[in-house]
C-alpha cells in the first residue's frame, strides 16, 4: 500500500527558512562580489567584518521613525530634487553615452526580472499542483481493487512526487541563478547611476567655487576704483583663497572622472562574466532536471504497460 503524504512543514517555518536561505544567498553574493574587487577587499571595515569572531553588533538606526532614518530620508529627498532641477550640460560623449546605455539596461533587466519572477511564481505553482496530483493518484490507489492498475496507480503517485520536487529545484535555480541576478545588476546599475550624480555634484562645486572666484575679482576691482585701498590685502587674500578652491574643484572633477571610466570599465567587464556564468549554470541545471525527468518516466512505463 502506499503511503500518502498529507502534511509538510508548518507554513510559517518554510516562509521564514526561505527568507533566511534567500538572505543567506544575497549575503554571499555581496561578499563575494567585494572580496573580487582590488579596492574594496583592501578596505579595513571590510577585513574586521569577516575576521570577526564575536557576534555583530545591533543596527540602532534602521527603524523607519529613528532619527538616523528621517535624516536619510530627508537626505534622499533633497538628492532627488536636486537631481530634477540641476541639469549639467554634458561635454563628454563618452559620460553621455554611457548614461544612455545604464538607463537602457536598466529598464530592459526591470522587464526581464519582472518575467522571471513570474516564472518563478508559475513554476511553484506547478509543483504544487503536481503534489496535489500525487497525493490523489495515491488515494485513487489505495481504493482502487484491480491489482496491476493500483500498482500503477501508487507507483505513478511516487513519480509524480519525485517530479513535485525537481519543480521545486527548477523554481530554485531561476530564482537564485536568474532573478537575484537580475536583482542584484538592477541595484549595482541604481548604485553606478548615483556615481555619475556625485561627479555631477563635484561639478557644481567646481562651478561654484569659479562663480565666487569671478564675484571675488569683481569686488577687488570695485574697490579699485573706489579708492578702497585698506581692503585690497583682503580682498586678494579671499582671490587667493577661491583660486585654490578651483583649482582644487577640477583636480575633483577630473580625478572622479577618470576613476569612474575605470570603475565602469571593469563593471561591465565583470557584468559579462557573471551573465554568462549564470547562464551556463543555469542551462546545466534543467537539462540535469529533464534527463531525471525522463529517466523518471522510463521506469515508470514498464508499469504502466503490465496493466492487464
Amino acid at each position: 500500500m502506499t503511503k500518502v503524504k498529507m502534511s509538510k512543514e508548518d507554513d510559517g517555518t518554510l516562509a521564514h527558512d526561505e527568507f533566511v536561505e534567500k538572505r543567506r544567498a544575497s549575503l554571499e553574493r555581496y561578499l563575494n562580489r567585494t572580496a573580487s574587487h582590488a579596492v574594496l577587499r583592501l578596505d579595513s571595515d571590510f577585513r574586521e567584518f569577516l575576521q570577526l569572531d564575536a557576534d555583530l553588533p545591533k543596527a540602532t538606526n534602521t527603524s523607519a521613525l529613528s532619527g538616523a532614518g528621517m535624516k536619510r530620508l530627508f537626505n534622499r529627498v533633497g538628492i532627488s530634487v536636486n537631481k530634477m532641477t540641476y541639469k549639467m550640460d554634458e561635454s563628454d560623449e563618452w559620460f553621455e553615452e554611457k548614461q544612455q546605455q545604464l538607463e537602457n539596461l536598466d529598464d530592459q533587466l526591470r522587464k526581464l526580472h519582472t518575467s522571471v519572477e513570474a516564472l518563478v511564481h508559475h513554476r511553484k505553482q506547478l509543483s504544487l499542483h503536481t503534489a496535489s496530483f500525487a497525493k490523489s493518484a495515491a488515494m485513487v490507489g489505495n481504493a482502487e481493487e484491480h491489482t496491476s492498475l493500483s500498482r500503477a496507480l501508487s507507483q505513478l503517485a511516487e513519480v509524480e512526487e519525485k517530479v513535485e520536487r525537481l519543480h521545486e529545484k527548477q523554481a530554485d535555480a531561476d530564482f537564485f541563478v536568474l532573478a537575484e541576478l537580475l536583482k542584484d545588476y538592477i541595484n549595482l546599475i541604481a548604485a553606478v547611476k548615483e556615481v555619475f550624480h556625485q561627479r555631477v555634484k563635484v561639478f557644481q562645486n567646481w562651478e561654484a567655487a569659479q562663480q565666487t572666484l569671478t564675484k571675488k575679482r569683481e569686488t577687488e576691482a570695485k574697490m579699485h576704483l573706489a579708492g578702497k585701498t585698506e581692503k585690497l590685502d583682503q580682498a586678494k587674500a579671499d582671490i587667493a583663497e577661491w583660486e585654490a578652491n578651483v583649482q582644487k574643484g577640477q583636480h575633483e572633477f577630473e580625478e572622479i572622472s577618470q576613476t569612474i571610466r575605470k570603475e565602469v570599465d571593469c563593471f561591465e567587464k565583470q557584468r559579462v562574466i557573471d551573465f554568462k556564468s549564470s547562464i551556463i549554470k543555469y542551462l546545466d541545471s534543467l537539462i540535469d532536471d529533464q534527463q531525471q525527468l525522463i529517466q523518471y518516466w522510463e521506469a515508470f512505463l514498464p508499469e504502466a504497460r503490465a496493466i492487464a
